[in-house]
């Protein structure tokens, strides 16, 4: 959890708002298919996670109790939903649930039996706390397509479950089954005006996946159907057409482009990062080239600094050697005059100062 904002961190183990790419379509588009059966309904949502699902569903259930095993999450939701009065939040492995028998008209439980190893006791504690008319709704990986297809483990999955697996996981304890198959990918929708009672659109905003409209609000292209006859229209049905590709040729195209344009981030990154690391050096040389500059130029001072106390010294010197030489070279001069030799016996005698 960032312990600045208090949201979860998106770890890969389990979704949280705000997650990027397509698995934020996958986990919102569940969820809202399950709102149009939680109406009025008791409500049990298992390995709820950060508590966005159960607080959908609690906009149309009469009651949601949202379970998980993370102490950090169930934190999470009770204080972020806190304001929805029909809502709670229990801290408990899906195996063992604080709950009663019965408790639930519609059990929810999505992408959750592939990250545990007690499936059976799973599926044994759904049927325990489900009314006996009630419905269960879950979801899992297709192993087959999820895994097996793309050589892709899910280091989060202890096991996934092929068709057949789920099956026979499901018909032990719930005989009467209807089968949903989901698929993110590239399709082309169209949608009549007005929709039909019978078939759901649901459009979000990545800004806010919960708030969904239930027409397309901005078509990129109109498809008019007319005709002179009133009948001829009005006999139309008001279709939800979806196109599907089948060997998801352009959604494979966009994970190529987008690891293309990956690769290509992580490569100007690696380059900005040496750029960065290269300035920094030529910065660093540049200071110790201006250092070394400085020092010489210091050393260079002191040097004459140094040689100019010396020099000055030696004139001191030299000056008062000259001054010395002069004096006698004076009295040299003094001595070699006759007046200094007629005074000389006199000096001798000590009549005359010298």
């Amino acid at each position: 959890m960032d312990p600045v904002s208090g949201e979860l961190a998106f770890t890969g183990e389990r979704f949280v708002p705000g997650a990027r790419g397509e698995i934020w379509v996958e986990h919102w588009h569940r969820y809202h298919f399950a709102a149009r059966l939680a109406a009025g309904q008791r409500v049990v949502d298992a390995a709820c996670g950060e508590g966005y699902g159960s607080a959908l569903l609690a906009r149309v259930a009469a009651s949601v109790t949202g379970a998980d095993i993370s102490g950090e999450a169930i934190a999470h939701a009770r204080r972020t939903y806190s304001a929805t009065a029909n809502l709670s939040f229990v801290e408990a492995p899906c195996t063992r649930l604080p709950l009663g028998d019965g408790a639930a008209d519609l059990f929810i439980s999505f992408e959750t039996v592939e990250h545990i190893g007690e499936q059976e006791a799973f599926l044994d504690e759904i049927a325990r706390v489900l009314a006996p008319d009630g419905l269960l709704l879950v979801s899992c990986p297709n192993k087959r397509e999820y895994s097996d297809r793309r050589e892709y483990a899910n280091p989060y999955h202890l096991k996934e479950l092929y068709r057949e697996e789920l099956q026979a996981l499901v018909a032990r304890r719930f005989p009467h089954t209807r089968w949903f198959g989901q698929r993110p990918s590239f399709y082309s929708v169209i949608a009549a005006e007005p929709r039909s009672e019978h078939a759901q659109l649901v459009e979000v905003s990545e800004a806010s996946p919960a708030e969904a409209g239930q027409a397309l609000e901005h078509p990129l292209y109109f498809l008019v159907a007319a005709s002179r006859s009133a009948t001829r229209v009005e006999g139309l049905p008001a279709t939800l057409s979806v196109f599907a590709d089948r060997d998801d040729w352009v959604h494979r195209d966009y994970e190529k482009v987008m690891r293309d344009v990956e690769a290509a981030a992580a490569r100007a990154e690696s380059l900005a990062i040496q750029v960065a690391e290269r300035e920094s050096a030529v910065q660093s040389l540049q200071r110790d080239l201006e250092a070394a500059h400085k020092s010489a130029a210091e050393a260079a001072r002191e040097a004459a600094q140094a040689q100019a106390r010396l020099l000055a010294e030696r004139d001191r010197e030299l000056a008062v050697k000259d001054a010395a030489l002069a004096a006698r070279e004076a009295e040299i001069l003094r001595r070699r005059g006759l007046r200094w030799w007629l005074r000389l016996p006199l000096i001798r005698l000590g009549l005359l100062k010298e």
